[in-house]
């Protein structure tokens, strides 16, 4: 059973150790001048001014979770997709029950206004 691992575990040591060693490369072969100059920041050619961090309002949040939450939630579909004729008609009603629960969580958050854009 462990022989069927074998190869992803292989791959994922060769790629963690790839990972970190080009990481070490990089910093012992790297060339190292700071300067201040180097270390200001830079924005597009422009000196930056104000605070790096800006206050978001809450609707850009609340619209960043719901697409996370509804964008999530269609991952369901394809394995159910995928096994659809073999599940039955138990499964598609299932299915219109996750579909109608999404529907309603939809329809509530465009209700609330919540996906408006000022």
């Amino acid at each position: 059973m462990l022989n069927d691992y074998l190869p992803i575990i292989i791959l994922f040591v060769l790629a963690t150790a790839m990972g970190f060693l080009v990481i070490v490369i990089g910093t012992v072969f790297g060339p190292r001048r700071p300067s201040s100059r180097k270390a200001a920041p830079y924005e597009s050619g422009m000196i930056p001014y104000g605070p790096g961090t800006r206050r978001l309002s809450v609707r850009y949040y609340l619209v960043a979770v719901l697409f996370i939450l509804f964008d999530i939630e269609t991952v369901f579909f394809l394995p159910w997709a995928v096994v659809f004729r073999q599940l039955g008609w138990f499964a598609l009603l299932e299915m219109l029950v996750f579909v109608g629960i999404l529907l309603i969580g939809f329809v509530y958050v465009w209700k609330k206004g919540a996906l408006e854009w000022e």
